[in-house]
């Protein structure tokens, strides 16, 4: 599990491509202490599976349906990326609950910058719009963010000067692609009420 509190912007050094996956090799010199073979760190919001480590980077595979679900097959070496590591037990929460699972893709539509900070809108996938609420929390590229507006088919967040120092957000414009994943909480409360309607 992640908070999405990203630990640091990291970058694709290298990328090999597979039949039906790819191979990506990433430098993260924070996420990279102490990992070990099979440790999970989150790269744009998804969760992937450390498979070899050597220095300030380690490499993971990607599957199809990882690629086909996220924006994680638009990535190019060069590419900055969001690095955070799992939360640990009876660590603080400083985000939201967050498991590295990306629901769908967004785009970034607008970017309005103000004198201390810079609302964001970025168009939401109609599956999704039901999970997202004024004031929710919502995960952008790993980033655990307070919806501020939620519209029929976008929502925008503010984003704060160390966020958009610190993280793909204050490099992206409209255009690109963001991954995003809805509150879990919210998903399960619909599947139980869902559940609940159907039997009586």
């Amino acid at each position: 599990m992640f908070t999405g509190i990203v630990e640091e912007l990291g970058e694709i050094t290298a990328v090999e491509t597979l039949d039906d996956a790819c191979r990506f090799r990433l430098r993260g010199p924070v996420v990279t202490e102490g990992a070990r073979h099979g440790d999970s760190i989150a790269v744009n919001g998804v969760c992937l599976t450390v498979v070899d480590h050597e220095g300030d980077e380690f490499t993971a595979d990607v599957m199809a349906e990882t690629l086909n679900r996220s924006s994680l097959g638009a990535l190019t070496t060069g590419s900055r990326v969001n690095l955070e590591r799992p939360t640990a037990v009876g660590a603080r929460l400083g985000g939201h609950i967050v498991q590295g699972h990306v629901d769908g893709t967004g785009e970034i539509l607008e970017r309005k910058p103000s004198e201390h900070w810079e609302i964001v809108k970025i168009s939401l996938p109609a599956d999704l719009v039901r999970y997202v609420v004024e004031k929710g929390s919502i995960t952008v590229d790993g980033i655990s963010l307070t919806v501020v507006d939620a519209g029929p088919d976008f929502f925008t967040v503010s984003l704060i000067p160390t966020t958009l120092a610190l993280t793909t957000l204050g490099i992206k414009q409209p255009g690109d692609p963001v991954n995003l994943e809805v509150d879990v909480i919210a998903k399960y409360v619909e599947r139980l009420l869902g559940t609940q309607g159907g039997t009586r």
